[in-house]
């Protein structure tokens, strides 16, 4: 009987997801211990910007970060805190990313096929060319909005 409620259910999600699509990503803001943040440039988009990607299907957020953050920059280690959720539309999709502040880690970058290269940056004193989102992420972090 149980199983015979979750086919109009999954109908229901399956209906929603079509018509209503999520895409679900993180991004980490990485600080060295002098309160730097790292920021990346991107191959395919203009801008410095905070590393990140999307979650694989079933991934956690955290194993999504760690991984992203080592594939595109090399970072190993560190501690990683869930900071905020942030969400926009690109066309019909609403995107939300999880951004988690990383203390501690170390960062062995070497260019690749997503990032071209990075650059240590006061939150309070960005790179010119920093994107917006980006800029308003690093606002929150040098406003002290972070847990110490």
């Amino acid at each position: 009987m149980g199983g015979f409620s979750r086919v109009p259910t999954g109908l229901l999600l399956a209906a929603k997801a079509f018509f209503n699509p999520v895409a679900f990503g993180v991004a980490g803001a990485i600080l060295d211990e002098t309160g730097r943040v790292l920021l990346v440039r991107q191959t395919y988009m203009p801008g410095w910007r905070l590393p990140g990607g999307g979650i694989g299907h079933g991934e956690a957020p955290e194993a999504a970060l760690r991984r992203e953050m080592r594939e595109e920059v090399g970072l190993q280690g560190g501690d990683a805190r869930l900071f905020g959720l942030y969400s926009r539309k690109v066309w019909w999709i609403t995107h939300i990313t999880a951004l988690f502040v990383v203390r501690g880690g170390v960062v062995e970058f070497r260019p690749n096929l997503e990032v071209r290269a990075i650059q240590w940056a006061a939150p309070d004193a960005p790179p010119a060319d920093t994107a917006a989102a980006t800029l308003r992420r690093l606002g929150e972090i040098a406003s002290g909005e972070i847990d110490e």
